[in-house]
């Protein structure tokens, strides 16, 4: 199944042959290796990538103010700075935009939570209720972001799918009590459901951790998580999800048995397939089971997997940021373990010990 291109220009002929890219046809500038060659990207008159992808305890902010609002933490042993949450967003959508050259892509919207507060020396001793505002410093601990590109859409189960390149940054993973050392960044590309935002992330060279000490090697790795993203075996497998069913008694064991996973001893619970969500995030797939206008039940209470993925992945959007990607990318594993062992046939500890035979 091929990508499209909707509401551009004509795809430009000369895609790199030498690199082995699933996105070969939209695909249009080599970025070579050795070098990331990189360009200033637009993006003030954009329109804003999704804003609903994620919900706890988090502060919308735009990535103009988290430049020139926020401060930099450094290493305190060297004094050596980090990159920031603000060089992380711009080093994506650069490499992003080089990757996709000519096609659309709306504003990063950005999430930060977990604000860490200082003053400056002047400030010392004050009275925090009598700080002016030049004398506060401010920086936030865990950001997510996500970038949209509209122009690159597929179709599942009657669903509109577009193609996101995002990431999560979380400082309380560094040890800034350091000297400075690899930083660690998350950054995945994948499908956002248009009808309820939710992010459909893959964990097969579509998510990954990277480590790096300088922008340029950011970069190379971002580079690398998009050259290695096979779309068409995602989009199959999210496809595959509509093929099987979960009758209300399955789905009732399921929620019964992810509720007892947290508290099965941890020798038994090596063989079990791990359960994604917190016991609150059961409670609102239970929920949206019977309310959610585009994913509940049918009438006979059955669901298929396909409308169970987008309950799990619509109760992630309630994690914290710095579990957002983890949870959501093993919401994908979960659900295709479920697919598995419904085609096997198979007695399932989650589904219930005497359905299959």
């Amino acid at each position: 199944m091929e990508l499209r291109q909707v509401n551009n220009g004509p795809i430009v002929e000369n895609a790199v042959a030498e690199i082995d890219s699933p996105f070969d046809d939209v695909f249009v500038e080599e970025v070579v290796a050795e070098e990331v060659i990189l360009e200033d990207v637009e993006i003030e008159d954009a329109k804003l990538s999704a804003d609903q992808f994620i919900h706890a305890n988090i502060i919308p902010i735009t990535p103009e103010k988290l430049k020139s609002g926020c401060i930099i933490p450094v290493f305190s042993k060297d004094n050596e700075s980090t990159i920031s949450h603000t060089e992380f967003i711009e080093i994506t959508n650069e490499v992003t935009y080089q990757f996709f050259k000519g096609v659309e892509m709306l504003k990063p919207s950005v999430r930060v939570s977990h604000s860490i507060k200082g003053r400056t020396p002047e400030a010392m001793g004050k009275p925090a209720k009598e700080l002016i505002e030049s004398e506060k410093t401010l920086y936030f601990e865990r950001m997510a972001f996500v970038i949209e590109l509209p122009g690159i859409i597929e179709t599942v189960s009657g669903n509109s799918l577009s193609l996101t390149v995002g990431g999560v940054r979380a400082y309380n993973h560094e040890n800034l009590y350091n000297r400075k050392s690899e930083e660690r960044f998350k950054v995945f590309v994948g499908f956002k459901n248009r009808v309820c935002t939710n992010l459909c992330i893959f964990t097969d060279g579509a998510y990954r951790e990277i480590r790096a000490r300088t922008l340029h090697e950011l970069g190379l790795g971002i580079y690398n998580l998009l050259s290695d993203f096979a779309p068409q075996r995602q989009l199959q497998m999210l496809r595959n999800f509509s093929n099987y069913q979960l009758t209300e008694q399955q789905f009732a064991h399921l929620l019964g048995k992810a509720r007892m996973y947290q508290h099965v001893p941890i020798k038994y619970r090596k063989d079990l397939q791990p359960f994604p969500l917190s016991d609150t995030q059961v409670g609102i797939v239970a929920k949206e089971y019977y309310q959610d206008e585009a994913f509940s039940r049918n009438e006979n209470g059955s669901i298929d997997l396909w409308r169970l993925y987008n309950l799990f992945t619509g109760a992630n959007k309630s994690s914290y940021i710095d579990t957002f990607l983890d949870r959501g990318a093993e919401c994908f594993s979960f659900t295709n373990f479920l697919t598995k062992q419904i085609e096997a046939g198979i007695r399932s500890w989650y589904l219930g010990n005497g359905i299959f035979s």
